[in-house]
């Protein structure tokens, strides 16, 4: 999730020529259904309260011995295992700012990038972005996407249903947001985008067994954005206004997955 003081979020430049991202607003509908699931009465507290869910009582830990960086709200996501695309074998690996900051704020500092993330500037800037991710509670984990052994793309996983977010849309428990931009010019404009949002997507449905729906957000007026969801097995749900932007609620249903 994109950081603010309002702990809000920014829409990442995605799909194929941009980055995606989630936020959203009430939706004026949402016809897939109860909105209604089991919710653990302390994940009950954490939506109620802003709190921290108990985590599990055995969570693994990443190589720098804090678990926060495995995504405790997020089933570990360092631990997921790889997902084959038609461009090659994909990976999420939890950022860590002492190796990937520089190359974060390259990216950031991309016009085509910046002009979603509002994150351009000096690497403190990003430095801080992330660091308030890593810092927190674990219900936001800020991932590289690594395409056969090259860094090439910046993920952020968060419990959309964790988040103020969840005042704004019918959210159901576990419900996931993602955030992705595409580092390099040439992954844009060639079906990346699209291939890795159902890869992430997948991946978040595979090992979140809890979560019933993958959730983003992606400015209106970013057609190609719009278009990369759609093709990725998202469903358009609804337009919707945002503090910086109207955006598209976009969702991708664990019960459609195998259809769209």
């Amino acid at each position: 999730m994109s950081i603010h003081p309002d702990h809000g979020h920014h829409a990442g430049h995605e799909a194929d020529t941009t980055a995606a991202a989630l936020i959203a607003e009430p939706p004026r509908a949402d016809p897939a259904g109860d909105d209604t699931l089991d919710l653990r009465v302390d994940d009950l507290v954490a939506l109620l309260t802003g709190g921290r869910p108990t985590p599990p009582a055995t969570a693994p830990t990443s190589d720098s011995g804090d678990s926060r960086l495995d995504g405790d709200l997020l089933d570990s996501v360092a631990s997921w295992a790889p997902a084959d695309t038609r461009f090659g074998g994909f990976r999420l690996v939890p950022v860590r700012l002492g190796r990937d900051l520089p190359l974060l704020a390259r990216w950031m500092n991309d016009p085509a990038v910046a002009a979603f993330w509002e994150l351009a500037g000096p690497d403190t800037v990003t430095a801080d972005h992330v660091r308030a991710q890593l810092e927190g509670d674990g219900r936001s984990v800020p991932c590289l996407g690594v395409l056969d052994s090259t860094p090439m793309s910046y993920f952020e996983l968060y419990r959309a249903d964790l988040d103020p977010l969840a005042r704004a849309y019918p959210a159901r428990p576990h419900d996931t947001g993602i955030h992705l931009l595409l580092g390099g010019v040439t992954d844009r404009g060639r079906g990346v985008g699209t291939a890795l949002l159902r890869a992430v997507a997948d991946l978040v449905l595979d090992h979140r067994p809890r979560c019933t729906r993958v959730v983003a957000e992606p400015d209106i007026r970013n057609t190609p954005s719009v278009s990369a969801f759609l093709s990725a097995g998202f469903r358009y749900a609804a337009e919707i206004d945002l503090p910086d932007k109207r955006a598209a609620l976009m969702i991708r249903d664990r019960a459609l997955r195998h259809v769209l």
